[in-house]
């Protein structure tokens, strides 16, 4: 056997294990959301089984699940789209004009554990009258978000030919008018990419809503959660909710994979 053929198979296995690893997870998941309490925390039942689809008509049944998933598609929505419209033009100025000690300031954010904020937010919101509304929850993603779609549109924008621009501005476009009319279409399958991620990072945030939201304004994280009691877990109802929860994820991964790929790898053989 030749050494191509050796690393083609060691890769395939490789490749077989981690999508393994990845999927099986899910696979359980999904599985247990078609069967009894007993079922799931019987060892001896495995993919083979009887399915009900009760977890469903029960999590369905009293509409909290419809709510927090309203809830949590208005905050991934609104915190992403607003932290686009802040993060893209800001990593513009700082990818051309070579802004970069602002840049460092601004991933500070970033760096810093989000639930170390949580105490002082909660006090400055609730001085506000803010905590339990949509707002404060935007705001929260918000502070996250943008410097995570700054920092993957900087190395994006630095990739693409400032030759462009230039031309443009010869023209007669201003700085801002070349990049709304020349770098931002460009630059559209990294902000594509940058705001899947950043919106999946609003879906599935915990800590967050669990301090700063209310009954009113729950997410699906937090809803997950409170299938968890002290006493018993109803495992069958939780894992249904995940399930229905994991779909728009889902989506958004399938259909923005190219995007993604794209958007990370920008600026990654820039010379």
């Amino acid at each position: 056997m030749s050494a191509t053929t050796t690393f083609r198979v060691l890769r395939g296995v490789l490749i077989t294990v981690v999508c393994a690893v990845i999927s099986l997870p899910i696979i359980w998941m999904i599985a247990a959301a078609f069967k009894t309490n007993v079922q799931v925390t019987d060892p001896t039942v495995g993919l083979v089984f009887s399915p009900t689809w009760d977890n469903f008509r029960n999590v369905l049944a009293d509409g909290a699940l419809v709510h927090s998933f309203g809830n949590s598609m208005l905050i991934g929505v609104v915190s992403t789209a607003l932290s686009v419209v802040v993060a893209v033009p800001a990593a513009w100025a700082v990818g051309r004009f070579r802004m970069r000690r602002t840049g460092s300031i601004v991933l500070v954010a970033r760096i810093i554990p989000a639930i170390s904020l949580l105490v002082p937010w909660y006090y400055m919101f609730a001085q506000l009258g803010l905590v339990g509304s949509h707002l404060v929850l935007i705001l929260s993603h918000m502070f996250v978000s943008v410097p995570l779609i700054l920092w993957i549109m900087i190395g994006f924008f630095e990739s693409l030919p400032v030759e462009l621009e230039d031309a443009a501005r010869t023209d007669g476009l201003s700085a801002f008018g070349a990049f709304l009319r020349i770098a931002l279409p460009l630059a559209a399958p990294g902000t594509a990419s940058a705001a899947v991620l950043a919106f999946i990072f609003s879906w599935n945030n915990f800590i967050f809503a669990l301090i700063l939201a209310d009954e009113r304004t729950m997410t699906m994280p937090v809803l997950l959660f409170n299938f968890m009691s002290y006493a018993s877990t109803d495992w069958g109802g939780l894992m249904a909710a995940a399930t229905l929860m994991t779909v728009p994820v889902l989506l958004a991964a399938i259909f923005g994979q190219r995007f993604l790929v794209a958007g990370l790898t920008a600026g990654a053989t820039k010379g």
